[in-house]
């Protein structure tokens, strides 16, 4: 059986999208899997289309993995990680939000991996 995976994308407006993502798995788990193709956002009201996204908070609840949020790239940046076996809240929104700081080849998509 594969790990049952779903992403929802809760609310796309011109400068805010809401999403979510849920992996019921079964331990083979996921690696730097696409999560948030900014091709796919809505563009701003003046027709700009989404090249990236700044990251402002972020819930998880893990059982048995980590989930490790990486910058897509030539060489993929890790961003953040959920620790394992937690019901977790990390609010980055009185630093700006983490913002892509990956280097050459930087696409603005954002990849999810699994852990043990």
């Amino acid at each position: 059986m594969a790990d049952a995976v779903a992403s929802q994308t809760l609310f796309d407006g011109e400068r805010t999208a809401v999403m979510k993502f849920t992996n019921l798995s079964d331990g083979t788990g996921e690696s730097k899997v696409l999560k948030v193709d900014v091709s796919t956002l809505n563009s701003s009201n003046s027709g700009k289309v989404c090249d990236g996204v700044t990251i402002t908070k972020v819930y998880g609840a893990t059982h048995g993995l980590e989930v490790q949020i990486y910058w897509d790239a030539t060489t993929d940046v890790l961003c953040w990680a959920v620790p394992q076996n937690s019901n977790y809240c990390m609010d980055f929104t009185n630093v700006g939000g983490l913002t892509n700081n990956a280097g050459a080849g930087v696409t603005g998509d954002v990849l999810f991996s699994t852990a043990d």
